[in-house]
This record gives C-alpha cells, structure tokens and sequence, in this order.
C-alpha cells in the first residue's frame, strides 16, 4: 500500500519546511548556492536550493510515470492520490502567500504532469485489454 503514495508529495513537504524553517527570508531561501562550478567555457554554473528541488521533482516524476504503466486496482489508487497532491498545490499557491514562487508554480505544474500522465497512461494501457 505504500507504493500507491504519490513520491510528489516529497517536494511538497520539502519547499513547505524551506518556507517553514526561514519565513523572514521568504523566498530567498531557495536562493541560496548549494555549489558552483568553473566551466570550460569559462562560465560559472550555479546550482541552487530552488534548481535542486526542480531536479528532485523532476525525478521523481520519472519515477511516477513509471508507477502509473502498473495496470492494477492499486494504480487508481496513486492517481487518485496523485490528485490530492496536485489540488492541496493549487491551494497552496492560491492561498499562501509564500507560495505565489516560479519554484512553486514549477513544481506544481509538475505534479500536473504526473496527475495527467498518470491517467493517460491508464486509459490507453486498459483500452488495449478491451476486446470487441
């Protein structure tokens, strides 16, 4: 039953305890360098809290899609939750005020993907059980 929890919620609770652990810095918290790097090129490639958190989405979205090829009761299961998910960041987004970010809408359009992956795939994996 585990597996049927949306791994997208991780972001959510991630950028929440951020917003949590430094509400006077507001959104410059997901600002702040985790590291940098000296390119060939000359350039400077920076990694920040926020970009980080993209990527952690990002793969867990990988890892989601995934999830949602499953054709069993347990997949309605995770898209149903996946929707939850999705509906608790538009509430946020809509209503808190440190979340009105790009690094939120980002993360929210995310979930979006997954909630809409998740029932594509569903629907066109159990069209080809269907026989006439």
């Amino acid at each position: 039953m585990l597996t049927a929890i949306p791994l997208l919620v991780i972001p959510f609770i991630l950028f929440n305890l951020g917003l949590a652990t430094a509400p006077a810095e507001g959104s410059s918290y997901w600002q702040r360098e985790l590291f940098s790097a000296q390119m060939m090129s000359g350039g400077v490639w920076t990694m920040t809290m926020a970009d980080a958190l993209v990527v952690v989405a990002l793969v867990l979205l990988f890892i989601e899609i995934m999830k949602s090829t499953r054709t069993s009761n347990r997949s309605i299961v995770d898209h149903v939750l996946s929707l939850f998910v999705f509906v608790a960041f538009l509430v946020e987004f809509l209503l808190v005020q440190g979340a009105a970010t790009s690094l939120f809408f980002t993360l929210m359009l995310i979930v979006l993907v997954d909630v809409l992956a998740g029932f594509s795939v569903t629907i066109r994996s159990s069209g080809r059980d269907v026989n006439f």
